[in-house]
């Protein structure tokens, strides 16, 4: 069992140092997914690893504790909708406002876990290429967990991953069998970057992004939490440039500075200025 202080204790620090918001009844997570990491520090049980997180700890064990307790849900092209409103429309309007500032268009997948994510993306850059008149497009994906990354650039994955929401044709043309798994082809691989990167950190000055996936992260964070998190974000986006969220998060009593978008693109946020662009665009 894990008393009250400890509970207590390590759901402040995950706040803390990651943003997590355990709240109450949480404590079977703790024992499922510490134990590994107590073991490999030397720990007897979860009751010596978080003495250990009272006294000083290294970052790197702090670090793993937080990783550990990082959820990587995820799959290939998940809800649908938001790819389809990235291939048919987002992409292509994004490359139109890029060329004409003689850039590329940058895209950035701001919880990429495993790598479905920016990979389902990469997908479809790859398949409306041909449509962006010589425009790049570049994509970075960041996640706080070095884990999970480690796993998304091995770009690797089980026959059941496999089958969450990739769809056969593209199985076929991005992937190769070997006996690890389905391997993606280097040429997808290489169209994305990956960073670790903690989502509570100020963001580097240079960023701007046309096109933000920050997709079924935010619902782990408490209001104050979202609220900094989307604010810094909005700063970072390009005029017209649009956030897609989960399909159970919104922005309303959150913050002001980014609203959800007309519906022809569903699940997608902008800036209030940037409004009327989209209004403009649903209009043609």
């Amino acid at each position: 069992m894990i008393s009250e202080p400890d509970y207590t204790f390590v759901s402040e620090l995950l706040k803390k140092r990651s943003g997590l918001t355990l709240g109450p009844g949480k404590e079977y997570l703790l024992e499922s997914r510490l134990p590994p990491i107590a073991a490999t520090y030397g720990y007897a049980d979860l009751a010596a690893l978080f003495t250990a997180l009272r006294r000083a700890p290294s970052p790197e064990l702090v670090k793993h504790v937080c990783d550990a307790m990082t959820t990587n849900e995820t799959l290939f092209f998940r809800d649908s909708k938001p790819f389809l409103a990235l291939e048919n429309d987002l992409l292509l309007a994004a490359a139109d406002r890029a060329r004409a500032g003689g850039r590329p268009v940058r895209i950035w997948c701001a919880a990429s876990s495993t790598g479905q994510e920016p990979y389902s993306i990469a997908m479809i850059v790859d398949k409306v290429e041909p449509r962006l008149n010589g425009t790049r497009v570049e994509i970075l994906a960041t996640d706080f967990s070095a884990a999970a990354l480690a796993r998304a650039k091995a770009a690797v994955y089980n026959q059941f991953e496999i089958q969450r929401g990739l769809p056969v044709q593209l199985l076929v043309k991005h992937f190769k069998q070997t006996a690890q798994g389905f391997e993606l082809n280097q040429n997808i691989r290489d169209r994305v970057k990956y960073q670790e990167i903690n989502l509570l950190d100020p963001f580097p000055v240079s960023w701007q992004f046309d096109i933000i996936f920050c997709r079924n992260v935010l619902i782990y964070f408490d209001v104050e939490t979202k609220r900094s998190v989307l604010d810094r974000m909005a700063k970072i986006l390009q005029p017209g440039g649009c956030l897609f969220l989960g399909g159970t998060e919104s922005t309303l009593g959150v913050t002001e500075a980014l609203v959800r978008a007309p519906s022809h693109v569903s699940g997608v946020c902008c800036r209030p200025r940037d409004l009327e662009m989209y209004s403009s665009a649903k209009a043609a």
